[in-house]
């Protein structure tokens, strides 16, 4: 008898061995059809995987990333499949899921060319209506080789040989095609209804500039048509939104040649960040932190003593200063923990929390650089909360609050994720047990969902990340909190309890933006470039019908200015319609009109990007409003 526990806790009882697509049907016929894998015990499997024995057992559709993930890893290999059908010659290098879709790389003369796309994307069609079964079976290692070597894939034999000699090797097999793979895939390639191959680039075998260059096609694949088409939109949408595209034409920043990775903010992006600053600053002075600022280029011994010398130097920036080498800093704790040993510190001082805007430099490669979302160069909302192991769950449970209503004030929509310990950490396990079970009892006392990332957590401890969603429904990584007993070992931080013994705080690390560039970049992408008031560089144009009335402009440019209210003015002798239109494509959310009529009223006349023309109004009335907009950044 072998008893099954479903994800619901309820449970199943099989005669015998059962496979995890029988598990599938017995719950119902609708849901093994659905069916991608089966994760058993926290494996993810095939549903051709065989359960022996007492297992809890969770079906995984294409709706969980898990179920996705082998869904287009088979989408991967039926372009293989298609790649040598139609070009025999070309070799197979590897062909993973990935985010959004799946790659397969290829080792060709020349690249795919879009006609070349099309014919593939043909033959894919073909292959999924042939409704192919796809075959596991394992190879010891010297016949897995012989059999790579007999089909002359010399990536694959590579592949297999970096493997240890006793080694057992799985392969695929779907019809007149056969992979080296560890799986997991679907039963057939017919579920695989709706996919696109969206493009091709070069990359390096093995990720190695030194050795050859491949050939990368990159596709998507969907259950449903609807889905591909609505993803499909997402991809153009995006283009139009595009922070590269916007921030030239809003003038807000510069990705020069001059400073790769190194932004250049311009006079229209520094109010926005400094905006965003200010805000920071009210929060987090409402939230009871102080803020400090540390050095930008430490010594070698303090990198060293953090261990950041060892884990992270290949990203670090680093000099020699009067003969003693130096990094400049690629984050910002160490710094924060010279603060703390600063002063003597008593039960009676925490939590500290200790907030730093601190700009910090990482090595990124020039590939890897991508407008404000990849940079060398940025400005992180660190901070750092010193507190006793009682206070662990209250702090966390405020810094979550926090991060929530960042995020809400900018409309955005979030998961949360717990990661968990990895293989290569430090600290004890009963510090490790405490601090994750910190992070879990917050999340559940504040009744938020959350997802598990086991074995993703930091070295030193584990971690809650926030995934933001924006208007067009991608998802982004930004505030993170990290709870950590490491550092305050290493740098020996105490404080006095109450029966006057000395004792290890615990610290957190949080950020709330992240690097505050990136969400920059999010929040043009995420409002396409229309900023709510409070945030928008320019607030209100004031524009003349012509050059009579420039007085009159003039003295109302100067009441907004008086106001505090973001003003420009364009008095050049253009037609007004095309000064408004220049004025809307600036995504400038008030914009005022003056000409005879206003003037022998005073009034203005008003247009808003929400509302488009209202009318004539009192100068007073408008100020008040967008006033109370700024103010209760609305």
């Amino acid at each position: 008898m072998v008893n099954i526990k479903l994800k619901d806790g309820s449970v199943r009882q099989f005669d015998g061995p059962v496979s995890v697509l029988d598990i599938a049907k017995n719950i119902s016929e609708g849901l093994a059809r659905n069916a991608c894998a089966g994760m058993v015990n926290g494996k993810v499997h095939d549903l051709r995987f065989v359960v022996s024995g007492d297992a809890e057992v969770d079906i995984l559709t294409f709706d969980s990333p898990d179920g996705q993930r082998a869904f287009n890893h088979t989408a991967s290999h039926i372009l293989a499949q298609a790649v040598k059908r139609l070009y025999p010659d070309v070799k197979l290098a590897i062909g993973p899921s990935i985010d959004n879709g799946f790659y397969y790389d290829f080792d060709r003369e020349r690249p795919f060319s879009p006609e070349e796309l099309e014919l593939l994307e043909k033959e894919m069609k073909k292959i999924v209506k042939e409704n192919i079964k796809l075959e596991r079976f394992e190879l010891p290692r010297a016949d897995a080789i012989k059999f790579m070597e007999e089909r002359n894939e010399p990536y694959k034999v590579e592949l297999i040989e970096d493997l240890p000699e006793d080694a057992v090797i799985s392969f695929y097999k779907q019809g007149d095609f056969t992979d080296l793979c560890a799986g997991p895939h679907l039963m057939s390639t017919k579920p695989i209804k709706a996919f696109k191959l969206m493009s091709v680039a070069g990359a390096y075998w093995r990720g190695s500039e030194k050795n050859k260059m491949l050939s990368r096609i990159y596709g998507t694949a969907y259950t449903k048509n609807a889905d591909l088409e609505a993803y499909l939109t997402m991809l153009e949408e995006a283009k139009k939104r595009d922070h590269r595209k916007l921030g030239k034409e809003l003038k807000l920043f510069a990705l020069l040649d001059e400073g790769q990775g190194f932004p250049f903010f311009l006079p229209n992006g520094m109010i926005i960040k400094n905006e965003l600053i200010k805000y920071w600053r009210e929060i987090h002075k409402k939230a009871g932190y102080v803020e400090i600022q540390t050095p930008i280029i430490l010594d070698r011994a303090l990198w060293e003593r953090s261990g950041h010398w060892y884990h992270y130097k290949e990203n670090m920036y680093t000099t020699v200063i009067d003969d003693v080498d130096h990094a400049i800093k690629p984050m910002n704790c160490p710094g924060g923990m010279l603060v703390y040993k600063q002063d003597m510190h008593s039960y009676r001082d925490l939590p500290l929390r200790m907030g730093e805007l601190g700009i910090v430099h990482r090595h990124e490669k020039s590939g890897a650089l991508s407008g404000l979302m990849r940079v060398r160069c940025f400005t992180q909302d660190d901070a750092h909360i010193f507190m006793t192991p009682e206070q662990i769950r209250d702090e966390i449970k405020g810094v979550v609050n926090l991060i929530d209503t960042v995020y809400k004030l900018f409309g955005f929509e979030y998961h949360v994720e717990l990661s968990t310990r990895p293989e290569d950490s430090m600290g004890t396990d009963e510090q490790w047990e405490m601090a994750t079970e910190g992070l879990r009892g917050a999340l559940e006392d504040l009744g938020l969902d959350y997802a598990v990332n086991e074995g993703d957590g930091a070295f030193y401890g584990p971690k809650i990340d926030f995934h933001l969603k924006d208007a067009i429904g991608r998802t982004w990584q930004c505030g993170t909190i990290q709870l950590d007993m490491q550092l305050p070992e290493r740098f020996e931080l105490e404080y006095t309890a109450p029966d006057g013994t000395k004792k290890r705080p615990v610290m957190i690390h949080r950020v709330c933006f992240g690097s505050i560039e990136r969400f920059i970049g999010i929040l043009i992408e995420h409002f396409a470039g229309m900023f709510p008031t409070w945030l928008c560089p320019v607030q209100v144009k004031v524009l003349p019908i012509s050059e009579k009335y420039e007085d009159y402009a003039e003295s109302v440019v100067k009441q907004l200015d008086d106001a505090g209210i973001r003003v420009a003015k364009d008095y050049r002798s253009e037609k007004i319609g095309y000064k408004i239109r220049e004025a809307r494509n600036e995504r400038v959310p008030y914009i005022i009109v003056v000409g005879e009529k206003d003037q022998a009223v005073n009034k203005v006349s008003l247009r808003s990007r929400a509302n488009g023309e209202e009318g004539q109004q009192d100068l007073s009335d408008v100020i008040a409003r967008i006033t109370d907009e700024i103010i209760n950044r609305k």
